[in-house]
């Protein structure tokens, strides 16, 4: 089987800072990660062999010098210390356990510290997508140039709609050559055409740097999950807004705020924060009603919602983010991250449904137990973990039984 993923830097932006905020915090934390896979997928025979064959071809991934500069050149957040880091970065299978059992299910599981196994979820969920397709035998029917042609279009109508938007879609991609057919595309309409709207970027570092694009992302929701074992989900946010803010000192100055949903985070968001972080990512719930919500907490502290930046991430696809900008456009400034619609949208092709996500967590390694977390979003009954630690905190923070 070919190597799936054959450069360092194709992965999404947000790993790599969040795993340089991670060592410079919490730099002897540990961790759990679980593979989720939503649909209860029967994969073929044989599966977890490969994805452990992928995972052991990591090792020979180095970034390189031109992947070093671009990202000096585009993020100039990123502090020097980290690149020479990620020089010196190993990928180890070691941290990987991956098994298929008697009905073809698939369970995978990552432990190690922190700073190490925070770069493995994303390479791993596209290998597992790509790996799926290609074992049964759906990339004989992946069209890459109507895809082009396919995405052009939808370029087209987010830039004529006013939508200001960017790729999000490492992660369930159909393959790498999908994404980048995706990032080609839109980069060539957003050159050839003008319009309100605008393509600002992609997640993933590597297509960023082909096309000398901007790579877009912050954080995701598992450096408030791990805050939250360590110290609780009451004062996760507030503690991660702090840490953050330090580390990055007014860049990267948009909130991922539903890792426990609104009424904690709001309680969290004091006017000092709410300055502070120049928006706030929308990724669960009814988008009109978040948005609502966000505009009332801004209100309150005598902040005009006008000045913020709201990121809508939430099951997007063009036909919504059209119909959010035409809502959002006089109440704050929109934009929007849109994923599996942009990179895994082939007829006849049904995209993985698939998450990798932080269950457990201990503040250093001589600690001699792991504290499980969980997150829980503005989905009503869509919450990951341990049923019991899903309990825990949500009578914890007040939200009812589950």
């Amino acid at each position: 089987m070919r190597q799936i993923i054959t450069h360092f830097t194709d992965d999404d932006l947000y790993k790599f800072t969040m795993c340089c905020a991670v060592i410079e915090n919490y730099p002897r934390t540990m961790v759990k990660y679980q593979f989720i896979d939503r649909d209860n997928t029967v994969y073929p025979q044989g599966f977890a062999k490969l994805v452990e064959e992928q995972i052991a071809m990591l090792e020979n991934l180095r970034i390189t010098d031109e992947e070093v500069e671009f990202i000096r050149r585009k993020c100039s957040y990123i502090p020097a210390w980290f690149l020479r880091y990620l020089r010196g970065f190993r990928y180890d299978r070691r941290w990987a356990k991956v098994v298929q059992d008697r009905e073809g299910h698939l369970h995978i599981e990552f432990e190690g510290n922190w700073s190490d196994t925070i770069l493995l979820e994303v390479k791993v969920l596209a290998i597992v997508s790509e790996l799926y397709y290609i074992t049964t035998g759906e990339t004989s029917i992946l069209d890459y140039e109507s895809y082009y042609s396919q995405s052009y279009e939808k370029a087209r109508r987010l830039i004529a709609g006013g939508c200001r938007y960017s790729d999000m879609g490492t992660r369930r991609r159909a393959s790498f050559e999908a994404q980048d057919t995706v990032v080609r595309a839109m980069k060539d309409c957003q050159d050839k055409m003008s319009g309100p709207g605008r393509f600002v970027g992609t997640s993933n570092v590597y297509f960023a740097m082909k096309y000398d694009i901007t790579p877009i992302g912050t954080m995701a929701h598992e450096f408030i999950g791990a805050i939250a074992g360590m110290y609780g989900p009451l004062m996760a946010n507030h503690i991660a807004m702090g840490v953050w803010s330090r580390t990055y000192r007014g860049a990267l100055g948009t909130f991922l705020y539903d890792t426990y949903g609104w009424r904690i985070f709001s309680l969290n968001f004091s006017e000092d924060f709410a300055n502070m972080f120049k928006g706030l990512r929308v990724d669960s719930g009814d988008n009109y009603e978040q948005l609502d919500m966000i505009i009332e907490k801004y209100k309150s502290l005598n902040i005009d919602p006008a000045t913020k930046q709201i990121v809508f991430s939430n099951a997007l696809d063009v036909e919504r983010a059209i119909e959010l900008q035409k809502y959002a456009a006089d109440k704050c400034l929109p934009s929007f991250g849109i994923g599996t619609h942009f990179t895994n949208h082939f007829p006849g092709v049904k995209p993985r449904n698939i998450v990798i996500k932080l269950v457990a967590v201990k503040i250093t390694e001589s600690w001699p137990f792991y504290s499980q977390t969980c997150k829980l979003s503005e989905d009503q009954g869509k919450y990951t973990g341990d049923p019991d630690t899903v309990r825990r905190f949500m009578a914890t923070l007040h939200l009812g039984p589950v």
